[in-house]
C-alpha cells in the first residue's frame, strides 16, 4: 500500500471522507501498535550503538561536579523542555540521599531570551548566556532533534573556547552537532521527532543516575546504601 492510502485508511477525514467508528477504532489500534514496536525498535538501536558513549558522557558530567563545576543546559521548543527536565533532576534529586547539584536551564529566563532574540536574533540567546554563566570547568548539554540548531552550534563553539565540556543529544544524521567536535554526541537515528525525544529522555534519565553512582564511588561510600538500589526503592519518578 502507497504511503498516500495508508495515511488515507488511517485518517480518512481529512479526505473529506467518513469511516464506521468500528474501522477507525481498529485503524487507531493499529497505529498505536505500530508506533510502539518502532519506539522499541530506534530505543533498543540507539542503547545497543550508544552505551559506551551514555557512561563517558556521565563520567564526564561526574568530573565537572567533582572539580566543582556546574551543568547548564539548552534545547529548543520541545526540547527546550527536555532542558529544563534534566536541570531540574540534578537540582532536585527524587532518590531519597542523593544529593541537590548545581544546574542551570538557560531556557527558563524569558526576559533575557526575548531580549537577546529582539535585540541580536535568536540565534545569540545561548551563546550570550555561557558567557555570562559558563566558567571553565563547567558542562553544556544540549538537545536538539535535528542536530542543526544554530542557537545551540553556537554556544557549543563558545562553550569549548572556554574550557567547557559538551554534551549534544541529537537525531537524525546527527547534524552539526554531530560533526563539530562535541566532548559527546548521542545521536538518535531516525527521521521521528517523536521518537528522537523518547530516547533523549531515557538517555539523560540514564545520565543522571550513572552521576550519582560516579560521585558515591568517589566518596567512598562503600559502607552505604548502593546508589542503584536505592533507585529502586526511595523515591520515584517526578
Amino acid at each position: 500500500m502507497s504511503s498516500d492510502a495508508t495515511l488515507k485508511s488511517l485518517y480518512p477525514f481529512l479526505h473529506g471522507d467518513k469511516q464506521d467508528a468500528a474501522a477507525m477504532t481498529d485503524a487507531l489500534v493499529e497505529s498505536v501498535r505500530q508506533k510502539a514496536a518502532h519506539h522499541v525498535s530506534v530505543f533498543d538501536d540507539f542503547f545497543a550503538r550508544n552505551a559506551e558513549t551514555l557512561a563517558a558522557a556521565a563520567e564526564t558530567v561526574a568530573e565537572t561536579y567533582r572539580q566543582g563545576g556546574r551543568l547548564l543546559t539548552m534545547g529548543n521548543g520541545g526540547s527546550s523542555c527536555d532542558a529544563a527536565h534534566v536541570a531540574v533532576e540534578f537540582q532536585h534529586p527524587v532518590t531519597a540521599g542523593r544529593p541537590a547539584l548545581p544546574a542551570i536551564n538557560l531556557t527558563s529566563e524569558v526576559a533575557m531570551l526575548t531580549a537577546v532574540g529582539n535585540d541580536v536574533g535568536m540565534d545569540h540567546i545561548y551563546v550570550r548566556q555561557v558567557l555570562a554563566q559558563g566558567r571553565e570547568g563547567d558542562c553544556l548539554i544540549g538537545l536538539s532533534t535535528s542536530g542543526n540548531s544554530d542557537n545551540l552550534v553556537r554556544a557549543f563553539r563558545k562553550a569549548r573556547e572556554m574550557g567547557i565540556a559538551t554534551i549534544g543529544f541529537s537525531g537524525m544524521s546527527g547534524g552539526k552537532m554531530a560533526t563539530m567536535g562535541l566532548n559527546h554526541c548521542l545521536t538518535v537515528e531516525t527521521d521521528s521527532v517523536h521518537r528522537i525525544q523518547e530516547v533523549h529522555l531515557a538517555a539523560y534519565h540514564m545520565i543522571w543516575d550513572l552521576v550519582h553512582t560516579l560521585l558515591a564511588d568517589s566518596r567512598g561510600a562503600s559502607g552505604s546504601m548502593d546508589p542503584i538500589k536505592k533507585s529502586n526503592g526511595l523515591g520515584g519518578p517526578a
